[in-house]
């Protein structure tokens, strides 16, 4: 599971409307027939036009200062193995995010009318997507790049040459190209791996507008704030303030976990890639601690999604945690050949 909140882009030529970003979200749908088409939701409703989206967040917008974002964004990235546990992707994320928003609310310090924060305080909208592609971000990608450099040199070459500005042989050069399009690490398909290359398998994942004002359009909501929990004093009262993050991904992965079933492996829970960061060594002596099942399962996870991080991982720890990781894996190879699990 992988999650983001991200406030909207403010400032220089970003619009204060929820309009770009909702037209973002109707990018599935274009081509399709209605009964095709993924539609925006929340917790009642189903069917939600994207003119009432827009409509209903840039009118939830009461006494917010220029800078400060209208709404935030959430996207929810179940992994394949959480993916699998689903019968039907739309139907299942539908409910799951129902539930979820029920942890995104209970993660808030914060009260309304002497009572904490509910689900029915909220004012969001989320849509079901079923395609990613390969961003430029993605160690795919990255992994790939040295190669992607080399073929676009060649190419430059052949085109200088066919247009008389230099001299060369084009059918060795051609077969070079070949050869580094079959060397690549990774590839999808018999094809290297590129960025904006569609991703094969399923891919469902949520994404979320949520507004910044509670759905009375009288109280502030900030999933962005940087207080977990505290009290601050207000116009000589006493007001609860932050937002939980850690305790809203927990909470997700439970939720999940609760709603489908799913048995969650150490190396994909939020605690571990928070261990990983603070303490890779302590991460992989824990990873080695597990069955031999569970093992096996947890390097497999790892060699196919790449490193457990999460971002703002200081560099020096990162490059500790491969040379760590590498030694680990040779160690762990016959437990991973010898496991039920096939890689």
């Amino acid at each position: 599971m992988y999650i983001t909140i991200t406030p909207q882009k403010m400032g220089g030529n970003f619009s204060k409307s929820s309009a770009d970003f909702v037209g973002y979200l109707e990018k599935e749908n274009q081509g399709l027939e209605q009964q095709d088409m993924e539609h925006f939701f929340n917790q009642y409703g189903d069917e939600i036009s994207a003119e009432e989206v827009i409509k209903e967040i840039d009118g939830n917008t009461a006494k917010l200062e220029k800078h400060e974002p209208r709404f935030y964004s959430i996207t929810i990235s179940p992994s394949k193995y959480e993916l699998q546990k689903l019968q039907n992707s739309s139907q299942d994320l539908k409910r799951y995010t129902r539930e979820l928003m029920k942890d995104y609310v209970a993660s808030f310090n914060r009260e309304i009318k002497g009572r904490p924060v509910n689900i029915d305080d909220i004012k969001y909208y989320a849509k079901i997507e079923h395609q990613r592609t390969f961003k430029g971000t993605d160690f795919q990608v990255k992994e790939n790049q040295p190669y992607a450099t080399k073929i676009l040199q060649l190419k430059t070459e052949i085109r200088n040459i066919q247009e008389g500005r230099a001299e060369g042989n084009i059918k060795r050069m051609k077969k070079e190209i070949a050869k580094l399009e079959r060397q690549a690490p990774h590839q999808q398909n018999g094809k290297r791996i590129v960025q904006g290359m569609q991703k094969d398998g399923n891919q469902s994942h949520i994404h979320i507008i949520v507004s910044r004002k509670d759905a009375s359009n009288r109280f502030s909501l900030s999933p962005g704030s940087k207080y977990k929990a505290s009290d601050v004093k207000l116009n000589g009262q006493t007001v609860k303030r932050g937002f939980d993050r850690d305790k809203f991904f927990e909470s997700a992965e439970k939720t999940f976990d609760k709603t489908f079933g799913y048995k969650r492996n150490f190396a994909e829970t939020y605690k571990a890639k928070k261990t990983f960061v603070k303490n890779p060594n302590l991460y992989f002596a824990a990873l080695m601690k597990l069955p031999a099942n569970e093992k096996a399962l947890a390097f497999k996870m790892i060699a196919k999604t790449g490193l457990p991080i999460v971002p703002d991982i200081p560099v020096s720890q990162t490059q500790i945690a491969l040379r760590v990781l590498k030694r680990l894996r040779r160690g762990a190879e016959i437990a991973i050949k010898s496991s039920s699990i096939g890689i």
